[in-house]
């Protein structure tokens, strides 16, 4: 079991862009006004390109000629997924400008569009069904916006069809959506699992008292507890604008993180102050936590509920992953194969996490777009 998870994060690992924590998504606004929507609807070019093909010379690189060439079949591959209705039937949806924007994770393309529907809507029913075919872990994450009131949902293949009340939002779904995403941002957040499971890793493995199931556990304890208080302080910060950092900079010290954790098991860098170490990383990775939340945006009138909601999310995400790790390792902490797990497991964690370093403290993304 064990052999299989961390083959498995670590195959997922290479095979994911620089920004490892954010696979496929979009952002869809949507501003309701009497009968009219104004929306805009943000869809990563890396998708677009893998979809639809927008890279045409083959070069590896897109240029802002290609793009536009293509924006004529972007909005008709978009639009195509996306069914806006109301109580008296569909809204017609007509494409209008189209821009690129930088997200934490990459540039995106910006469709904006309007919509008219047959009546002034109560309901929005919206189906969305983008990338349905080629990635059922492809989410949309929505904000709607109606009389000065905002509310959220997210789609994915299961519940790609939701109708969203404007008048009052229901704010036990709003919360619960929160919370899904929140657990689906730390599953696929390889960059933290793996940094967690380095830190994690020699636990089962200390001295006594450590050398049992119980003191096992507390060493756990204290490594999660330290790391769920640092990111949760930071994550809230950065939600409600209070801090801000670049998202350079906090996704390349994210990446560092994982490289000192993972050294940390060949070499010890820490010392017995793994839980410190926990906390003070755990600062950084909060802020990584808190991008999907700016690029969605809290809807202002139960702000403090859904930030409560996505942090709690995280967390029963991340204790899913101990509750996995923690009797799998003390099983397995006296074999070969545990051992050698420590050690050249350690090492290709490292590997790939200096390559998500390099990526993105030196931009090397970014020369997929030439613009």
């Amino acid at each position: 079991m064990m052999t299989r998870l961390i083959f498995c994060l670590l195959l997922c690992c290479m095979l994911q862009p620089a920004q490892a924590h954010k696979p496929s998504d979009s952002y869809l606004s949507l501003d309701v006004q009497g009968e009219r929507i104004t929306g805009q609807w943000d869809i990563a070019l890396r998708d677009l390109d893998y979809a639809i093909g927008l890279d045409s010379d083959d070069d590896g690189k897109l240029t802002w000629d290609e793009i536009r060439n293509r924006h004529a079949a972007i909005a008709a591959y978009a639009l195509e997924h996306l069914r806006l209705s109301s109580e008296a039937g569909d809204c017609r949806v007509t494409p209008e400008q189209q821009l690129i924007d930088d997200h934490t994770d990459g540039a995106y393309n910006v469709l904006r569009f309007h919509a008219s529907c047959p009546q002034p809507l109560q309901t929005l029913a919206i189906s969305y069904r983008l990338f349905a075919d080629l990635d059922p872990q492809h989410k949309g994450l929505l904000r709607l916006t109606h009389n000065g009131l905002t509310s959220t949902a997210i789609f994915e293949p299961a519940h790609a069809r939701q109708a969203l009340p404007l008048l009052a939002p229901d704010r036990w779904q709003q919360f619960i959506a929160y919370v899904k995403d929140g657990v689906w941002h730390i599953w696929i957040g390889y960059d933290h699992i793996l940094f967690l499971l380095s830190l994690l890793l020699p636990a089962v493995l200390l001295a006594a008292p450590a050398n049992n199931l119980r003191g096992a556990f507390i060493d756990v304890l204290k490594v999660v507890t330290a790391f769920t208080l640092a990111h949760s302080l930071t994550l809230t910060l950065a939600s409600l604008s209070v801090i801000t950092l670049p998202s350079r900079l906090v996704e390349s010290a994210i990446a560092f993180s994982v490289v000192l954790a993972a050294i940390n098991n060949l070499y010890p860098l820490f010392r017995g102050r793994r839980p410190w170490a926990a906390f003070g990383f755990g600062l950084i990775h909060g802020f990584g936590f808190a991008s999907v939340l700016i690029d969605l945006g809290l809807p202002q009138g139960a702000l403090m509920a859904s930030l409560f909601g996505f942090n709690l999310g995280v967390e029963v995400g991340q204790l899913c992953i101990v509750a996995v790790f923690l009797p799998t390792a003390f099983f397995l902490r006296h074999s070969w194969f545990y051992r050698r797990l420590l050690t050249v497991g350690s090492a290709m964690i490292a590997l790939v996490a200096t390559v998500w370093f390099v990526q993105r403290a030196f931009d090397v993304q970014a020369q997929w777009i030439g613009l």
